[in-house]
């Protein structure tokens, strides 16, 4: 009884895992692509009115910056 107890120690990998499925290669999820899509499409849909006022934004930091002058 002790033999086994020593094999099992003295291992350095754990015992695989047995499954009942068996394991498939790589392939693609098209239901996540579509949850993904559908986010990118929600954000693009929500931000996108937000443009003009970052633009404004974005121009009135350039002007501000090209009339001040530097040292």
């Amino acid at each position: 009884m002790t033999d086994d107890a020593d094999e099992s120690s003295d291992s350095i990998l754990p015992e695989p895992l047995r499954t009942v499925t068996p394991l498939t290669g790589p392939h693609r999820d098209e239901s996540m692509d579509v949850i993904g899509w559908g986010m990118f499409l929600g954000l693009l849909v929500l931000l996108l009115p937000l443009l003009p006022f970052v633009l404004i934004v974005w121009l009135i930091s350039k002007v501000t910056e090209a009339v001040t002058p530097s040292n």
